[in-house]
């Protein structure tokens, strides 16, 4: 058995976690088995999901308290003799790499899972360290050539040295299910509204506020229109008092961070992601894939098409311009919803497939040592 160590780094719920769990799910685990370090400031550790799959977890000082971080992090890696460190962190991952080496690991996966925006302070660390991505990994990942080529660099991409998994999702539970529409919105009184959903967290990265400026504009083409958040972040505050500022409050629904997610997917009618940056977003795999249409900006990467239910806008074009083009499309296909749950799954994005090929990938990396 090949015994990996997955640097989660911080582990909240949300889309990192949900990459590599479906990873872990599907993969055969009597043939690959997961270990997570985590950093201790993590609020989403699946810690019964995991243990009950056969994986551990160590949590160590958070990476604010570096020399702390390390030291834990070494500890581990070289009592546990890992097969393969597998560290998730993007730019970050430099000090998990050169742990690994310095444990004895020879198989050192260093993998993007997002990128970055300058004008974001919380990305400047990102920065700082891309020049250093390269350092001690004995292989490249990314979830999308987007993500790999920011990272590692459009070089080390076009020489073949960048592994492409994608973002996955398991498409068969995410398939769209009418009986739960249905039933969602008459839970939530929803029966008679145009109902647009945002899943993420409330933080610069995700234009939170760009959001609720499309949505006043949407409110006024659509009087019924209601726009449903989950997530949680710590512009919520500044988010519900512009929602106050607006007069939009009654069409304002913030159900906070919540893990039952999947019947919102059924349930809404759009789902609006006009981020600054992403990785390859699980939330817009999830919503084609349960046949809802959703509105990137067009700073997420266009690999995250999986049918024909993703649009891209892009954020120089006014909230106006965003608000008449989605109602165009949204109006169009209200009484035509129906699951994409086939073509998602031809497009590459199924995790039962993906994770076989994760496991022969990493028996691959282990014969070449």
């Amino acid at each position: 058995m090949i015994r990996v160590a997955i640097i989660a780094g911080v582990l909240h719920s949300g889309g990192k976690r949900n990459l590599i769990m479906e990873y872990y799910r599907h993969i055969d685990r009597e043939k690959v088995q997961y270990d997570f370090i985590c950093d201790s400031d993590s609020n989403g550790i699946p810690y019964d999901e995991i243990k009950s799959l056969g994986g551990r977890v160590y949590t160590v000082a958070p990476y604010k308290q570096l020399p702390l971080h390390m030291l834990d992090t070494y500890r581990i890696l070289k009592k546990n003799k890992y097969d393969i460190i597998h560290a998730f962190d993007n730019t970050l991952n430099v000090f998990p790499m050169l742990l690994g080496k310095a444990a004895g690991i020879k198989v050192r996966i260093s993998e993007s899972i997002s990128k970055g925006d300058k004008s974001e302070k919380k990305t400047f660390l990102k920065y700082a360290l891309k020049p250093f991505s390269h350092w001690f990994a004995t292989q490249f990942m990314a979830n999308s050539i987007d993500c790999g080529i920011w990272q590692f660099g459009k070089k080390a991409y076009q020489q073949g040295k960048i592994e492409i998994f994608k973002t996955v999702i398991n498409t068969n539970e995410n398939a769209f299910d009418a009986e739960l529409r249905s039933k969602t919105r008459k839970k939530f009184e929803w029966e008679d509204k145009v109902v647009y959903g945002f899943i993420g967290r409330y933080v610069d990265q995700k234009n939170p506020f760009f959001l609720i400026d499309i949505f006043k504009e949407i409110a006024s083409l659509q009087k019924k229109a209601i726009l449903v958040m989950i997530g949680f972040g710590e512009l919520e505050e500044k988010m519900m008092k512009k929602v106050m500022e607006y007069g939009i409050s009654d069409q304002i629904v913030n159900l906070g961070r919540r893990d039952d997610i999947k019947q919102f997917y059924n349930a809404f009618d759009a789902f609006l992601l006009p981020s600054l940056y992403e990785g390859m977003p699980v939330v817009g795999i999830e919503a084609q894939c349960a046949g809802l249409p959703i509105f990137f900006s067009k700073n997420i990467t266009e690999e995250t098409t999986a049918c024909e239910l993703a649009h891209y806008i892009g954020l120089e074009r006014t909230c106006k311009e965003w608000a008449t083009e989605i109602v165009s499309v949204v109006e169009k296909n209200l009484s035509s919803r129906r699951g994409f749950s086939n073509e998602v799954k031809k497009a590459g994005f199924d995790s039962v497939h993906e994770s076989k090929r994760m496991q022969e990938f990493y028996y691959e990396l282990i014969s070449k040592c």
